[in-house]
């Protein structure tokens, strides 16, 4: 619980005093997109390491 507190108060510091709002939300869409974006690609992995795929 305290690693999720810890990644909430980053990315909250990550984006005081940003500047421009459109900057600011721009910025907000992109990490949340990356997160899901690297979520989909771990599952990818751990299904195809649980699937038994030959990764020649």
């Amino acid at each position: 619980m305290k690693k999720l507190l810890l990644v909430k108060e980053i990315y909250l510091e990550g984006f005081r005093n940003l500047g421009h709002i459109v900057i600011e939300k721009y910025f907000k869409v992109f990490a949340w997109f990356s997160f899901v974006m690297f979520f989909i690609v771990l599952y990818a992995f751990v299904y195809r390491m649980a699937t038994g795929f030959a990764f020649d």
